[in-house]
């Protein structure tokens, strides 16, 4: 576990000491040997925040100190933590305090800090995961997708079912998956196994998803609640503790069955594609 904590911890350290310069997800994902897709799901399950909002919080903590503190001029204050303007800086800065660049300066002027990140994993009892370790051969799912920047995509992916629930395109639901595209983005689809029996659904496509072993987690209760704080404990418990098998693809996937009669006895599952080391 020690050692997972120190890679993700190192890649924190490597933003701290950067946050002047531009910080491109793949070398911090690459600190913590993890693909930037899956370091992006587990900073946010573990840290509350998104990489990118944690950044941009550092660096309006760092520029406050300095304004406040020192002769610097807001253009240059703006640069340094890569503004291309005044105006787009004091907008991000005022957003963050509630003040301007300017206001900042005055004596005992009101200001946000956060600090800086540091990750301690601490065992305070037993929180019960269950989950099983299967083998599946690849399959073919068919479904609509929409592709959602990393920073962003816990408030829009909701919004993409909701758009799907008012006009369903023949499909059930029954899938949610996550596929990587560049580190920075990912394609969200929502989809059904392929029947190659029936027809497409217009506006629907088919996607190929691999063989793999694949760890799967049972969310028991209502949604979303009861998958969001399954899926917080698997990146911030069950992953640090897990041993002979590592992260693979980056992919990742949800699994819907129909409601239950009651909303506190709906089950549904994350799976995450996993290999032997």
């Amino acid at each position: 576990m020690q050692g997972w904590i120190d890679g993700f911890q190192e890649s924190i350290d490597y933003m701290e000491q950067n946050l002047t310069e531009e910080l491109d997800i793949a070398d911090i994902a690459a600190k913590a040997a993890l693909s930037p897709f899956y370091y992006q799901r587990i900073f946010g399950a573990m840290c509350g925040m998104t990489v990118g909002e944690y950044i941009r919080a550092r660096r309006m903590t760092q520029a406050a100190q300095e304004l406040a503190g020192a002769d610097v001029k807001v253009i240059d204050a703006a640069l340094r933590y890569g503004y291309d303007s005044p105006d787009s800086f004091a907008k991000a800065f005022q957003r963050f305090h509630g003040i301007t660049p300017s206001q900042a300066r005055e004596t005992g002027a009101p200001l946000r800090s956060l600090a800086p990140l540091h990750i301690k994993i601490t065992l305070e009892g037993g929180n019960m995961l269950d989950y099983r370790i299967v083998e599946k051969a690849s399959f073919t799912v068919v479904g609509i997708k929409k592709r959602f920047n990393s920073g962003t995509s816990y408030q829009e992916v909701p919004k993409f079912w909701s758009e799907w629930a008012s006009d369903m395109k023949g499909l059930r639901g029954m899938f949610g998956i996550c596929l990587d595209m560049n580190g920075r983005e990912f394609d969200y689809w929502i989809a059904d196994l392929y029947d190659p029996m029936k027809d497409i659904p217009e506006g629907c496509e088919t996607c190929q998803i691999p063989a793999s072993l694949w760890a799967v987690f049972m969310c028991r209760g209502e949604l979303p609640e009861s998958m969001q704080s399954v899926n917080t404990k698997i990146w911030s418990e069950w992953l640090p503790s897990l041993k002979g098998y590592e992260l693979a693809g980056n992919y990742s996937m949800e699994v819907y069955t129909p409601p239950a009669e009651k909303p506190e006895d709906t089950v549904s599952y994350i799976c995450v594609p996993l290999k032997k080391i």
